[in-house]
């Protein structure tokens, strides 16, 4: 709401601006002079109200910015009768602040995912029956029903026999996980498999994702927001400004050539190229399904030196895919695949489905199962092309099949294994792994030659996992097995290097990317928190999208800086001519006007930014549009 009412207020600042200017103006062409200098200053005391105002809390704030200059430039020019020129610097001044505001929420939307994932309720078993209470009446030793698809309300322990667990968004883990009865169940969590009944063991105010949550709100509030780049100059600017006007009245006499070096030195060429550069590479950056949250960020982007990369749906694509098939009994491995996938159909377990999308990518004809039989977490038994088929974990079919103590294929950490047997005999497995992008390889490199000069992995995965799959990938370090709050403290561990860029997409990568100077997340299957916490979302599933968005970036802010420059330089030799008396206020005000518009045209030259990867917006926006991801 506070954002809404400031983009309000200067929108009506700049609405106010340009109508007295131009009404004053048309009078003045009707020899209306008195009336148009009336109307003048009507235009002008509102827009200096509001500057002034905002210095006073800037300076509260212990900041000083060069909005002092057209403070000073207005109130010369009205204190001395050129109300023109103060019309025409306040038309600048608030087109200024206008861009300034647009830059900063042209990519950001309200995004509230976080704290709408959090549950409001839980289902209680209460004297034979079932109720929903706020969860702020769950207390510990309740008895909760989790349905399946529910998200663990509060931290407990499983009371059924079973219960499948998707962990992803809390640990990065990218399988699910097999519970069984007296196994810790945290908040935050999804419930994979069936239905399942929970032993609170803490309220939700001191669960674990309600932690999560608070670890966002603080260090979203520890970072503090990036200051303009125009104020960097603006103690020495103001000073040069003040003392050549005085100069120039003191050895002169004439207040008006000071009220005339006041209008030319107005910083607009600051005020106007940055955020104009800066919007322009805003939407460059989302031609290539790069969403940059504000102008902010941006800037922040092109000075990144240290990279920390989460693993599961960042590095790796976050589901399983099958990767090989070990054949027993003679059958063929698409028959083994085919049978498998036919019976995986009655299945909404995550293997499961990533079995039938590996059958269908070969163009494997999938009949429909009958009398199939489901033990969740386990695996199922049916009839497929009248053939008695079980699939599931390895014990499960050698259990059933009456071939216990059967020998299976050694597998990699962070890899899963799925038994096939068909009319009694074990038929054989499928391997299935949580496998590295195709474009990391790539990305990283290109990174590098960015400028990045430092890249770590950081996931709540185990430690062997994490160095099987990024065994080749020329890492500086790998920090695994860690929590959320243990991602937040490498990130200000790493921080003392220098600027950090965090990417993660989970629930348990919100809080670090909060933290991080730039948090990227991966809007397009991430989590909604990664998102919410973010201060850049890549809308397309490609990591390798990181590398564009840092070249547009560093881009947009070499062409800002060439344009402040380049303005202020010519604002100075105004600022020289005007002292000498070569300008008045108003040919001083149109002088700036002139470069503003010369500032402008060079800003928007980020518009065409080109980076080297080779990326066109138009596969980019269609890759967009599948993935049924669009900027809110």
């Amino acid at each position: 709401m506070e954002h809404s009412n400031e983009d309000t207020l200067k929108t009506a600042m700049l609405v106010v601006a340009i109508s007295g200017l131009g009404v004053g103006l048309a009078f003045y062409l009707t020899a209306q002079s008195d009336l148009a200098r009336t109307i003048w200053l009507v235009g002008v005391v509102p827009v200096l109200a509001v500057l002034l105002v905002e210095i006073l809390r800037s300076l509260w704030r212990g900041e000083v910015g060069l909005d002092i200059v057209a403070a000073l430039s207005m109130s010369a020019a009205l204190a001395f009768g050129e109300t023109l020129a103060a019309a025409v610097v306040a038309v600048m001044y608030s087109g200024g602040t206008f861009l300034e505001s647009f830059a900063e929420g042209r990519a950001r939307s309200e995004m509230h995912d976080l704290l709408s994932r959090v549950p409001r309720k839980a289902t209680k078993h209460r004297d034979g029956a079932l109720v929903d209470l706020p969860l702020d009446d769950i207390l510990p030793g309740d008895r909760l029903l989790i349905r399946q698809g529910d998200v663990v309300p509060v931290d407990g322990t499983i009371a059924s026999k079973l219960a499948f667990l998707d962990t992803s968004a809390l640990t990065g883990e990218s399988l699910p996980v097999r519970t069984e009865a007296g196994g810790e169940a945290l908040s935050g969590s999804t419930n994979a498999g069936e239905a399942f009944d929970l032993i609170a063991a803490r309220p939700a105010k001191d669960s674990t994702y309600a932690g999560i949550v608070r670890l966002v709100e603080e260090a979203q509030k520890s970072k503090a927001p990036m200051s303009r780049l125009a104020d960097r100059w603006s103690l020495g600017f103001l000073a040069a400004t003040v003392g050549l006007a005085f100069a120039a009245w003191w050895f002169t006499n004439d207040p008006i050539r000071a009220v005339a070096v006041l209008v030319v030195a107005t910083p607009c060429p600051l005020i106007l190229a940055v955020p104009v550069a800066l919007v322009a590479g805003l939407s460059r950056a989302a031609h290539f399904g790069v969403l940059i949250k504000g102008a902010g960020p941006l800037e922040a982007m092109a000075h990144v030196r240290t990279l920390i990369l989460d693993k599961t749906g960042t590095l790796t694509d976050g589901r399983p895919h099958l990767v090989s098939i070990d054949s027993h009994s003679g059958i063929e491995e698409g028959e083994i695949l085919r049978l498998g996938a036919a019976l995986d159909q009655a299945s909404k377990h995550p293997v499961a489905q990533a079995i039938v999308a590996a059958a269908k990518a070969r163009g494997l004809p999938l009949p429909v199962p009958s009398e199939v039989t489901e033990m969740p977490g386990e695996g199922l038994t049916g009839i497929v092309d009248g053939r008695a088929v079980i699939i599931g974990g390895h014990r499960f079919v050698t259990d059933r099949i009456g071939q216990m103590g059967t020998e299976h294929p050694e597998i990699g950490a962070g890899s899963v294994m799925a038994a096939v047997g068909v009319d009694g005999q074990l038929a054989g497995h499928l391997i299935m792994a949580d496998r590295l992008r195709e474009e990391t390889h790539s990305m990283l490199s290109g990174l590098r030659k960015q400028g990045i000069e430092r890249i770590l992995l950081a996931t709540g995965d185990r430690r062997e996992v994490a160095e099987r799959v990024t065994e080749h990938l020329g890492l500086d370090g790998i920090r695994a097995g860690l929590t959320p709050d243990q991602k937040v403290l490498l990130v200000l561990t790493e921080h003392k290097r220098g600027p950090v860029m965090m990417v993660g997409d989970g629930v348990n990568d919100a809080p670090a990317l909060a933290a991080a100077d730039i948090g990227i997340a991966m809007g397009a299957r991430g989590a909604a928190a990664s998102a919410e916490a973010a201060d850049v979302v890549l809308l397309v599933d490609r990591i390798d999208r990181l590398e564009p968005g840092i070249e547009i970036a560093r881009a947009a802010r070499r062409i800002a800086l060439e344009s402040v420059v380049a303005g202020i330089g010519l604002s100075v030799l105004g600022m020289v001519a005007a002292a000498l008396g070569l300008l008045s206020p108003v040919q001083g005000a149109l002088l700036q006007e002139a470069i503003d518009v010369a500032v402008i045209l060079n800003a928007l030259r980020a518009l065409r930014i080109s980076p080297a990867l080779g990326l066109s917006p138009t596969s980019s926006v269609m890759e967009t549009s599948l993935t049924g991801v669009h900027p809110k």
